[in-house]
C-alpha cells in the first residue's frame, strides 16, 4: 500500500483535536502532527489550508478561548487579510484541528469530517469518554 499522508494542526490541549489524531491512527495512519501553537503559521501556509478547505480566514476564526475579541476581529468589516495577519502573529486564532490529505484540507469540526479526507476509515473507533463514532 502507497503512503497516503495526513498531516494534522493539533492542539493537544483540545479533545476535538486529540480524538481527530486517534481517528486518524486509529485507521492505520501515522499522521504528521503539527503543534501550531509551538510551531506557528505562515501567510501563505493559511491561505493554501483554506483555500484547500473552502473556508475563509473568518470561517476558521476560534472565537472562544482566543484573543479574537479584544482584538477587534469580531467585527464585520475586518477584512480577511486583518483576520490571517492577526493568524500569524497569535496562532491561538485559527480553530482546530485541520487536516490535510491528499484528498484536500478541512476544519474537522465535527471530528467525524475527517473521514471525508481518508482513503479508509476505522472499523468501530471508540472516542474519548467510551463513546463510539
Amino acid at each position: 500500500m502507497s503512503e497516503f499522508p495526513v498531516t494534522v494542526f493539533h492542539n493537544p490541549a483540545c479533545g476535538t483535536s486529540r480524538n481527530v489524531v486517534a481517528m486518524v491512527e486509529a485507521a492505520g495512519y501515522r499522521p504528521e502532527v503539527v503543534e501550531y501553537l509551538k510551531a506557528g503559521w505562515g501567510a501563505d501556509q493559511l491561505r493554501d489550508l483554506f483555500a484547500r478547505a473552502g473556508i475563509t480566514p473568518r470561517e476558521a476564526l476560534r472565537e472562544r478561548g482566543s484573543p479574537a475579541a479584544e482584538l477587534g476581529l469580531l467585527d464585520a468589516g475586518v477584512s480577511d487579510e486583518a483576520i490571517l495577519a492577526a493568524m500569524v502573529e497569535h496562532p491561538i486564532l485559527v480553530n482546530r484541528p485541520i487536516v490535510s490529505t491528499p484528498k484536500g484540507a478541512a476544519l474537522c469540526r465535527p471530528k467525524e469530517t475527517v473521514f471525508g479526507l481518508l482513503e479508509r476509515t476505522p472499523e468501530g473507533f471508540v472516542k474519548e469518554g467510551g463513546k463510539a463514532v
